[in-house]
């Protein structure tokens, strides 16, 4: 990977969750001396610091189906702002979390800045939940949960149309990679949508080149490059003990790495989130560290 401008943005956000901590992800992947070791990848890296995030405490509630709804708007709002900015300036965001909410914000920013010169983007998704209920199907009313659908302009129709428009990104260029854990309802939300889904079986009984390769040539095609949204329980708990909602069978060490050293070697990646680091779940920071190492991996990190 040719060195890049980076811009590193922190979204302490734990509106969207039912656990609290995740506020603090941005801080335990910083702590790794993330922005030096981009640096010394020959990046240009300038950390743009936190978005501002009201505590929930000092917040309301809102619909019980859609729990801080209006307050996590406006957080991703102010990250789109952010975002676009940053993009603007030749800079490549890179977004520190913070619950999986933040990602109607980041991908708004890299959808409407590429829509801006009439063109699409793709969408990997790496995660262990499917993050495609909507207000209508959840059971818990955590917007963490609901991500997904309102990017691809399922849902509540104000978070489906942050940055004024929506869908997003097309079903059809958005890649789910492995889930194993889906509400009964949400299932056939996805099943309905028309997005390529690749679970932990599939990425089993493939491989995770197999199914990169694949997941790429979905996200990748006809587009101007590829978000990636990463929530780190897409990987297995003895790796990532740090999250909120840990689930076994995910990813493991290698699988997790090789996965985003493909989408560096294929020079498609236009914006990427880190998501659910969880510092009081975690171990010695272990989780923010594995964060910030798959970072790396993302922005060219390789043994040659």
């Amino acid at each position: 990977m040719s060195p890049k401008k980076i811009a590193l943005i922190g979204v302490p956000i734990d509106l969207g969750a039912n656990r609290r901590g995740v506020d603090m992800g941005p801080s335990a992947l910083r702590v790794t001396g993330l922005a030096d070791r981009l640096r010394a990848l020959h990046h240009d890296v300038r950390d743009l610091g936190d978005i501002d995030v009201p505590l929930p405490e000092e917040t309301d509630v809102g619909a019980p189906n859609a729990r801080y709804g209006k307050a996590i708007k406006d957080v991703c709002e102010s990250l789109r702002e952010t975002s676009r900015r940053a993009m603007a300036e030749g800079r490549l965001p890179v977004v520190l979390g913070g619950d999986h909410s933040l990602a109607m914000g980041s991908i708004a920013a890299t959808s409407g800045h590429y829509r801006s010169q009439g063109r699409s983007i793709g969408l990997i998704w790496f995660d262990a939940h499917g993050d495609m209920n909507t207000p209508q199907s959840t059971e818990t009313g955590n917007v963490h949960g609901m991500p997904l659908a309102h990017v691809l302009g399922m849902g509540d129709r104000e978070l489906a149309s942050i940055g004024g428009f929506t869908p997003m990104v097309s079903p059809s260029q958005c890649v789910l990679v492995g889930i194993r854990d889906v509400d009964d309802r949400e299932r056939e939300l996805i099943l309905a949508s028309g997005v390529t889904v690749f679970t932990m079986k599939e990425l089993d009984r493939l491989g995770a080149s197999t199914v990169m390769e694949r997941a790429m040539a979905v996200a990748g095609s006809g587009t101007s490059g590829i978000h990636v949204s990463f929530d780190i329980d897409a990987c297995d708990p003895t790796v990532a003990p740090g999250v909120g909602t840990p689930r076994k069978g995910g990813l493991d060490y290698r699988e997790a790495h090789l996965c985003l050293e493909l989408i560096a070697d294929a020079g498609l990646l236009v914006g990427l989130d880190m998501v659910e680091v969880n510092p009081i779940f975690d171990t010695r920071n272990a989780t923010g560290e594995f964060g910030s190492e798959l970072i790396l991996s993302a922005l060219g990190k390789s043994i040659f």
